[in-house]
């Protein structure tokens, strides 16, 4: 049995909705156990971080990188840094927005930055746009094209839930692949 943990920041509930998603992808792998863990718990206790085998990790992005909250969960993780604990373990990372970039690659360096010096291996997206393909726009797996990791948007005041059908598509996808990978690596 595989565990990952999906690990993750949201203010409004857009992040931990897309969060949910990705761990469904995930957890739809056999021999996967999936477990969707708040940022600010970890902060608090950044050493049960060492109980799994892999993360997705995700935040909104809040003016060009990831939120206050998430970024504290990181910085909470500095003596399992010292000690390289984390080390070869794999890593993703996933982010919200309100507009269609919004910035969203800066967020998704911050994490990959992050994930790097922890000497872990970072999994991106290699999901194809649909839309290529005929799909429409807002049904399309990666619609928003982003390799590094998963982007998503949700409207400025939107619910919780309201997100293109394509985003939570390539949601699941995500998580998924990301669950295949770490049974193929490990």
């Amino acid at each position: 049995m595989k565990r990952l943990a999906v690990i993750y920041h949201s203010a409004h509930g857009h992040t931990a909705h897309i969060a949910a998603r990705v761990r469904e992808g995930a957890a739809s792998v056999a021999d996967t156990e999936a477990r969707l863990l708040k940022a600010t718990d970890l902060a608090e206790a950044p050493e049960e971080l060492l109980g799994y085998d892999a993360y997705i990790l995700g935040s909104p992005t809040y003016l060009g990188g990831v939120s206050g909250t998430f970024k504290t969960f990181m910085d909470a993780t500095g003596r399992l840094w010292r000690t390289q604990q984390l080390k070869g373990k794999l890593a993703a990372g996933f982010t919200v927005s309100s507009l269609p970039a919004g910035d969203k690659q800066s967020t998704l360096m911050s994490i990959f930055v992050f994930s790097m010096q922890h000497g872990m291996l970072w999994v991106g997206n290699p999901i194809l746009p649909e839309q290529h393909a005929g799909v429409p726009y807002d049904e399309a797996a990666n619609r928003l094209g982003s390799w590094s990791g998963l982007m998503a948007q949700s409207g400025h005041s939107a619910a919780a839930d309201a997100f293109a059908p394509g985003d939570v598509k390539t949601a699941r996808m995500f998580g998924r692949n990301f669950a295949e990978t770490l049974h193929r690596v490990r």
